[in-house]
């Protein structure tokens, strides 16, 4: 059997498959064209943390209706709670595109994202040393 492809111009090797990953799927097309998560326009920091939503109130929708990529994404959140990068990473997908699917399960109900805090709302420092010397003074 020859392990070589045809050569020719009835054959062009398809850029949309790789000899050791497969078939390849563009990012857009998991997302279905968009950028950005859902209509509500969350902003997803990387840090972000996303755990599976508890089952409140009406049913989120059935994850037989979702991607396989959402499905991958709730998988991972189901064993721990996730930042944003950490399932990126996971999943091995661009972090963009991760963006757009925790959108959709942030929408459906499927899952909860707790965002960072906001530099300006953190404990000034000079604050937290004076805790720390009243603390070694006991």
């Amino acid at each position: 059997m020859n392990e070589h492809p045809p050569d020719g111009p009835a054959y062009r090797p398809s850029h949309w498959y790789d000899a050791e990953a497969g078939p390849l799927v563009r990012p857009y097309a998991m997302t279905g064209g968009r950028t950005a998560p859902g209509p509500s326009g969350v902003r997803l920091d990387l840090i972000a943390l996303v755990t599976l939503a508890a089952p409140q109130g009406p049913e989120p929708a059935e994850e037989s209706l979702l991607g396989p990529e959402h499905r991958a994404l709730l998988a991972l959140c189901r064993k721990e709670t996730q930042s944003v990068a950490e399932l990126a990473a996971d999943a091995d997908l661009p972090v963009g595109v991760v963006r757009v699917l925790v959108g959709d399960l942030l929408e459906a109900g499927h899952v909860v994202v707790s965002r960072p805090v906001p530099p300006a709302q953190l404990p000034d420092e000079i604050i937290l040393r004076e805790v720390i010397d009243g603390l070694r003074a006991l």
